[in-house]
């Protein structure tokens, strides 16, 4: 199950909730940890699904919401309240489309500033003292140049300290291979490659990816799948670089 806190409907629209699009990309995300599950055909259930390396698990979940920033998939997937059968104009879409790049700098150096707390935290001595509002608030100032709100500390709040326990980088560790198999193989930057719903790509990606789940590492299922081993360029294009 895919169990997400999205608004309800509300009185006077469709009995169906109306999400925007940053929750689309939200459901796309958990749907794709979901499939990742879903296609697991692992023998073993200690390596099945999303029991992969800890900064290769996002990278199926990340995979999906690629195909929120596309034009061809927004109107696929869109629909108006008062008629489902028009979807998103191609020209709102290609400027939803665009708005991806916008703050893209500050919005990785947040992620940055995420790992690095998580990893700071969790190469503490026991015994030592700890302060998470005074380190939140030097990586910040020195990572984002915009330091934290007085009196707030964001650390209280973050939820994956337990569970990633020192791996949270690997949200952008994954992001990297997401967007380099996406680019590769679905649909690159220059255009030449277009297949974003090309069924044999599609199970390639299946078989290749998903279905071994963690008996394979990581990195030997990037290198069958995309001929080579993976790399940071398509990662960079994606944030305008």
């Amino acid at each position: 199950a895919c169990v997400c806190n999205f608004p309800k409907p509300v009185e006077g629209q469709p009995k169906s909730s109306l999400l925007p699009h940053n929750q689309v990309k939200t459901f796309f995300h958990e749907f794709g940890h979901v499939m990742h599950v879903i296609c697991s055909r692992a023998n073993i259930c200690r390596f099945s699904g999303t029991r992969v390396e800890r900064d290769f698990v996002e990278a199926p979940s990340q995979m999906l919401e690629n195909w929120c920033w596309e034009v061809e998939s927004l109107q696929v997937m869109s629909g108006h309240y008062l008629d489902k059968s028009k979807p998103i104009p191609a020209d709102l879409a290609t400027r939803l489309v665009k708005s991806r790049e916008a703050n893209t700098g500050l919005l990785n150096k947040r992620q940055l500033v995420f790992g690095l707390f998580d990893q700071r935290i969790h190469g503490i001595k026991a015994k030592e003292k700890i302060d998470t509002a005074a380190i939140v608030e030097e990586l910040q100032s020195s990572i984002m140049g915009v330091p934290a709100t007085p009196g707030t500390n964001f650390a209280a709040s973050f939820g994956h300290m337990v569970g990633y326990d020192s791996q949270y980088y690997g949200y952008m560790w994954s992001e990297v291979f997401s967007v380099d198999m996406f680019a590769s193989m679905f649909k690159s930057f220059d255009g030449k490659i277009n297949q974003l719903f090309d069924p044999e790509v599609g199970m390639r990606y299946r078989t290749e990816i998903l279905e071994p789940g963690g008996t394979k590492d990581a990195i030997d299922l990037l290198t069958s799948f995309l001929g080579r081993k993976p790399n940071n360029e398509n990662f960079l294009k994606s944030k305008g670089l």
